[in-house]
């Protein structure tokens, strides 16, 4: 930003508070809907505590879509679309992933080390309820699903939301002349991700409209009519967009993948971490958490088969389709759709807990335990759905470079018998596992601290376990705010630093090589990670329902045990490393233009056009 001059760091400063607005938006609605949720439980029953959770979180994905198509097309008007300058879009981006690193690894690491300090030292070794208000982590517990599920997946969607379109108008920017012209002009293609978004945010007020309308059947079967409605109707929309703007009917099959492929891998994560899957690991339970470790394991590497083929179906068609903007058109396609259900669940959650810290009776706890169920699920299918949405995006980027890096570099290619490009997939393929290695370890660090910490004042409070005195939450609080505020740098540093590195040391072929290594293997982390999470977590459900010995039996203290290693996999490391595939694409692609020159060995002019303010980027 230094050398890109005053527009490009306005721009930054834009994406980095857009992303922060939504977050921020979403987490007070969050908060404000809990109890509004907990007492229409108590109230009025299941139909009104659904409709208040469920739209309240459909405010985040309601606003993430807003602000940025906000963000993009006021930068874009300011820009006056020249393409020339179309390039300071990157930065906006790169504002936006800069946020959603932080509030991702930041918010998972609170969050869990909360929970799973709250589970082991009051579930498994008090033997007390999840949300007994004895338990001094209780309250960062709660605070910690607000944080990390609906602040940090804000974030998550917003990084992914903005840089599909932002990958699709630079890929659109940079093609060939001829290129533009045989898919449809340049300016049509300039402006298509943007109208898809728009019409994604039309579909998607009219499904949440729709699960009011279905509310008074099951709360799941309201859900999938919202989702599946708000899917056919931008759909149908999209024909017609296609149509309208005079593009070849096959820009109308890109749409359709993408949206489709979205939708298959949520419902992959749904059918692994609620169907069979939870059953095989609460019978695990019987011999002992290492066998439910085992289990949720091999659940967890075997969920990746379908969603993996669904990417490479649609990578290839789509390439085949519309080339490498077809990539970054499903892209925006699978996020026309935002998804309001993620959000929702931890609403639900939290509205359990204050229904029990309240006292408010077993009826309403019932009912909200009910729609924390079905939150567990929309989660699972969430998360699904943002790591796919973060495999595309980063492709889309990935494609954005390529087209950049090949304007200053005729023979630009990544081919794998290049040893260089093969050097820096290494090292990508590494990151990844570096990186869920890092934010684990933060989380067990921060556990161990808030164990030791409820256990003292289990220990030294008096009359705290007979209901007589108060723990002092607000020190688990404080140590889960310090823990994420310290061991959140290292991780963010790692990400942004790396393309830094290897692109001004190894050059943009390695660089290229870094960023297809860490999709690869990032993406196949992320699900195994998340779905076996998930697993585990519904299987520790499944068995609280009375199943398998119920509640206090052998089998539940395993499933607690698999659920707590769980915890970091699906709500910390695993989501973290959708920012950090993402992350390195998108430096990656605001540092092309001065890799290129320093790689060209113009250090001497490389360093002109740092002292005269130049910007390279937009030239």
């Amino acid at each position: 930003m230094l050398t890109a001059g005053p527009s490009a760091a306005a721009v930054f400063v834009a994406g980095s508070l857009s992303s922060a607005l939504a977050g921020f938006v979403g987490l007070y609605t969050a908060t404000k809907a809990n109890v509004r949720t907990a007492v229409a439980a108590r109230d009025h029953g299941i139909d009104k505590a659904l409709s208040i959770s469920f739209l309240s979180g459909s405010v985040m994905g309601l606003i993430v879509a807003s602000l940025g198509l906000l963000g993009i097309g006021s930068i874009t008007l300011y820009l006056r679309g020249e393409i020339a300058n179309l390039a300071t879009l990157n930065y906006y981006a790169m504002g936006a992933s800069s946020v959603a690193l932080f509030a991702r690894v930041g918010g998972g690491i609170f969050t869990k080390s909360a929970d799973m300090g709250a589970d082991l030292a009051g579930k498994l070794e008090a033997r007390i309820s999840e949300d007994d208000p004895r338990n001094a982590g209780v309250i960062a517990d709660n605070v910690g699903d607000n944080v990390g599920d609906v602040n940090g997946m804000g974030a998550d969607i917003f990084e992914s939301y903005v840089g599909s379109n932002i990958a699709a108008i630079t890929i659109a920017a940079t093609m060939a002349a001829s290129e533009a012209v045989a898919l449809g002009g340049r300016e049509t293609l300039l402006l298509l991700p943007l109208v898809l978004s728009s019409t994604g945010l039309l579909a998607s007020i009219i499904g949440v409209w729709s699960v009011r309308l279905f509310r008074y059947k099951s709360p799941e079967r309201a859900l999938q009519t919202g989702v599946l409605s708000a899917s056919i109707i931008f759909i149908v929309l999209a024909w017609f967009i296609v149509v309208y703007t005079g593009l070849d009917a096959k820009f109308w099959w890109v749409i359709l993948m993408g949206t489709c492929s979205g939708m298959i891998i949520g419902l992959v994560t749904q059918y692994y971490t609620e169907g069979p899957s939870i059953r095989k690991i609460a019978r695990a339970g019987r011999t002992g958490a290492a066998t439910v470790i085992i289990t949720g394991l091999s659940v967890g590497m075997i969920s990746i088969i379908v969603p993996t083929l669904t990417l490479v179906a649609v990578i290839f068609a789509t390439t085949q389709l519309a080339g490498l903007y077809g990539i970054s058109i499903a892209a925006v396609s699978m996020l026309g759709i935002i998804m309001a259900i993620d959000a929702y669940g931890p609403v639900a959650d939290n509205a359990g807990g204050i229904a029990e810290m309240a006292g408010m009776g077993e009826q309403t706890r019932t009912i909200t335990d009910s729609l924390d169920q079905l939150g567990n699920t929309t989660a699972a299918i969430g998360k699904g759905f943002a790591i796919g949405a973060a495999a595309l995006t980063s492709l889309a980027l990935i494609s954005a470079y390529v087209q950049l890096i090949s304007q200053r570099i005729p023979d630009f290619s990544l081919a794998v018998t290049n040893p260089t490009v093969l050097v820096g997939m290494f090292i990508g393929a590494m990151l990844p596992f570096v990186f869920a290695s890092l934010t684990m370890t933060a989380v067990g660090d921060a556990a161990e601290e808030m164990i030791e910490e409820i256990r003292r004042q289990f220990l030294e409070i008096e009359g705290l376990m007979e209901g007589l005195a108060k723990p002092d939450y607000a020190r688990c609080t404080s140590i889960a705010t310090q823990a994420a505020l310290k061991r959140m740098i290292l991780p963010g540093v790692i990400a942004v630093l790396t393309p830094v590195v290897v692109g001004f040391l190894l050059g943009p072929f390695a660089l290229g090589g870094l960023l297809g290594g860490a999709l690869l293997t990032g993406i196949m982390l992320a699900l195994i990670m998340a779905n076996a999470g998930g697993a585990w977590d519904n299987a520790k459900k499944y068995i609280e329902r009375g199943n398998e010995g119920g509640k206090g039996s052998e089998a539940h203290d395993a499933a607690i045990v698999g659920d707590t290693v769980g915890d970091p996999f699906k709500d910390t490391s695993g989501p973290s490393l959708n920012i950090l595939i993402k992350v390195l694409a998108i430096c990656s692609l605001v540092l092309a233009p001065y890799i290129v020159h320093f790689a060209l060995n113009k250090l001497t002019t490389f360093i002109r056009g740092i002292r005269s303010g130049n910007n390279f980027g937009t030239g």
